[in-house]
């Protein structure tokens, strides 16, 4: 069981070409700071990685796009990922990628701590730098998949209201990852795996949450976006069942943000 268990959740030996896809995030993201000229490392909270950059839209933006990274709460950083604010800065809408700290230097709850704290920022200081404190969309890859759903179990007082959220190839329940090879870096226990798993808690907001997946990604990330949409049936989006992008993979389905027209676009920009 072990074995499968490594496989499932070993989204790179699943993929062998991620160096490349990974590299083409690189260079849209590249693309897109030098077309969009985005406000860059607005610190949201103290600890090192905690900044964020904001696009900005022509005009007064009518929302604002929270996106938070992958990585498995271990590596990658908001840099790889500036390409998914393009179709929503084209539609009006300010778009905040992310930072945070990364295991095995913090523990994921620590990461999930960083992220309340930068919608909470863009809750109080977002407007002062051009965008809006409220009709947030909190959206994410991956762990940021896991990060955005964990957004939702928050008690926001009236903070960075969330609208809705997107969760794309999210890990939603923890308990496997304890018993993977890469938790000699994310050092997750069983407790902090029960308490940091979105299925195991009921969300504190009726707000819609798009569950999506590539259709070609590993059973076990599949399984994880099916568990959270029957877990969570006040939230369901799709209404019938998670969006499973057909043909892509792990890390290519990330890529259908830079298109304006895929379906994963248009239904994280229906949620405003």
């Amino acid at each position: 069981m072990s074995e499968e268990i490594e496989r499932g959740y070993n989204n790179r030996a699943a993929v062998p070409d991620h160096p490349r896809i990974i590299a083409q995030w690189a260079q849209l993201s590249e693309a897109a700071r030098a077309t969009y000229a985005p406000k860059r490392d607005l610190r949201y909270g103290p600890n090192p990685r905690e900044v964020l950059d904001l696009f900005l839209p022509e005009g007064a933006p009518r929302g604002i796009f929270v996106f938070l990274h992958g990585g498995y709460w271990r590596a990658l950083s908001k840099d790889e990922h500036s390409f998914v604010a393009a179709p929503f800065v084209d539609q009006g809408l300010a778009v905040a990628v992310v930072g945070y700290d990364l295991c095995p230097a913090v523990r994921v709850a620590t990461i999930v701590d960083e992220c309340r704290r930068a919608l909470a920022w863009i809750g109080d200081h977002g407007p002062r730098h051009g965008a809006p404190g409220g009709q947030v969309v909190i959206g994410g890859h991956s762990a940021g998949g896991h990060l955005a759903a964990m957004m939702f179990g928050a008690d926001w007082a009236g903070k960075a209201p969330l609208r809705a959220g997107v969760t794309l190839s999210g890990v939603h329940d923890l308990a496997p990852i304890v018993d993977v090879s890469f938790n000699a870096d994310i050092r997750l226990d069983r407790d902090e795996a029960r308490r940091m798993s979105p299925v195991r808690h009921p969300p504190r907001t009726d707000a819609p949450l798009l569950v999506a997946c590539g259709a070609a990604e590993t059973g076990e990330f599949r399984r994880q976006s099916q568990l959270l949409w029957d877990a969570w049936p006040r939230n369901r989006r799709p209404a019938d069942g998670p969006l499973f992008v057909p043909g892509k993979n792990h890390f290519d389905v990330l890529l259908e943000y830079a298109d304006p027209d895929s379906a994963l676009t248009r239904a994280t920009l229906a949620l405003f």
